[in-house]
């Protein structure tokens, strides 16, 4: 399936969700936020950093909570060509990443690509989430689980599903968490947010508001294939040890080059 190409200015804001403890990670996570454990002997954000710049991406804001002075220092040292920005969560500990993408309000105010920081893959994957209102989509592969899509003959999403009852064989893709949004969407889910957010519903994953949103027509995205061979999850100890085999082959084709 082939992605449509788009014609105009090509998405160059990221934002990144780095708030959480990561307890499944545990105990590497006591002393390091997630997106600083190493892959290979590189950190989640270093490779999210440097496949950005790949990309032309000049913007990078960052919603911080758990040590988030861990991953101030490292972006001082290591923060590429990027403009580095920073969004704190006081509440990373009670609340779940709606509310951290909520508080990115204020700094994003253009189109821009949200991605989480538990994701590896290869840089090349992002060409086709340059474009506004697209959404990172894989086969379904035995070790994934969470949320999935549906889509149309055009690759246009037509419904999320949470949790394993969400997939039906043959016709649901695993979400990568990676989307892109124009700016005109973003603006309607950030109404959409603040709605959950002033009813208390802090505890959400931001996909609830996606999959409303698909449902009742406000918000459209297609579908861009990442290949599963090139990304990973890392939620466990276990995906992270998966994630160092997999992407070792494209390490070291890289050091090659």
């Amino acid at each position: 399936m082939n992605n449509s190409h788009f014609n105009g200015n090509p998405i160059t804001t990221a934002l990144l969700l780095a708030a959480g403890k990561g307890h499944r990670l545990q105990p590497l996570t006591d002393s390091m936020p997630k997106c600083l454990i190493e892959i290979n002997g590189i950190t989640i954000l270093e490779r999210l950093i440097d496949n950005l710049c790949d990309n032309g991406f000049k913007r990078l804001v960052i919603v911080v909570g758990y040590l988030d002075h861990c991953i101030r220092r490292f972006v001082n040292e290591y923060g590429g060509d990027l403009t580095i920005e920073f969004v704190t969560n006081p509440l990373f500990q009670t609340t779940n990443n709606i509310y951290s993408l909520w508080l990115a309000r204020k700094k994003i105010r253009e189109s821009f690509l949200l991605v989480e920081s538990d994701l590896v893959f290869e840089s090349s994957q992002l060409e086709g989430l340059l474009n506004p209102d697209r959404i990172a989509i894989s086969y379904q592969q035995p070790w994934m689980n969470g949320t999935t899509v549906t889509m149309d003959s055009l690759n246009r999403v037509t419904a999320f599903g949470m949790g394993s009852n969400g997939f039906v064989e043959g016709t649901g893709y695993k979400t990568v968490n990676i989307y892109s949004l124009s700016n005109a969407s973003w603006r309607r889910v950030v109404e959409r947010l603040g709605l959950y957010i002033s009813s208390g519903k802090v505890n959400e994953y931001y996909e609830v508001v996606f999959k409303e949103m698909i449902a009742d027509g406000s918000l459209s995205m297609k579908g861009v294939f990442f290949d599963p061979e090139f990304w990973y999850e890392i939620d466990t100890p276990t995906d992270l040890v998966n994630a160092e085999r997999i992407l070792g082959e494209t390490d070291t084709r890289s050091e090659v080059c």
